[in-house]
């Protein structure tokens, strides 16, 4: 019995911080959202999250319902990007994680540590950033909002000066 690959379309959308890619499906959630530099990582990320079935990816114009939102974020309306309906796989431990880190508000930050206790896994430290890293709609679940126990800068896959001008902007827009 073969299974038939989800289809997905992709769209390439310019921002301040670079090109950004957008993977949506055909009921308007986004699928995965990387930065056109880092387009290896998303497509590592995404066949690892649809390995059972696969993806096909076909270039196209992203849905205004998921758009929108993204240029309002960047316009400086920061919770525009709130409703974005999403869809990832993913285990329910890094599920757990990711809809922790949605309910961060912009402008404000979590350690590492401090987002394991919030999803009662305390000690659970280091899978919570493994499963930060794995995210896959980036931005929209916002992993760069996740900072060192000491306040520091800690990874993000889209690079470390784009996590810096995320939470610039969000101070500067609150």
């Amino acid at each position: 019995m073969s299974t038939r690959p989800q289809s997905f379309t992709v769209d390439r959308v310019d921002t301040p911080i670079g090109a950004m890619l957008l993977v949506t499906d055909r009921q308007e959630r986004l699928r995965a959202l990387d930065w056109a530099d880092h387009e290896e990582r998303m497509h590592r990320l995404l066949r690892r999250h649809y390995r059972g079935t696969g993806f096909a990816l076909t270039p196209g114009a992203t849905l205004a319902s998921v758009r929108r939102p993204l240029d309002a974020y960047f316009a400086g309306e920061l919770t525009a990007i709130d409703g974005i309906p999403v869809e990832t796989g993913g285990t329910p431990f890094q599920r757990d994680v990711w809809a922790a880190l949605r309910r961060i508000p912009a402008g404000q930050t979590r350690s590492y540590g401090a987002l394991a206790a919030e999803i009662g896994r305390p000690s659970a430290v280091r899978a919570v950033g493994l499963a930060n890293g794995a995210n896959p709609v980036g931005l929209v679940v916002p992993c760069h909002r996740v900072i060192g126990a000491d306040g520091s800068l800690t990874g993000y896959g889209g690079g470390l000066e784009r996590k810096r001008w995320f939470l610039a902007h969000e101070r500067s827009s609150l």
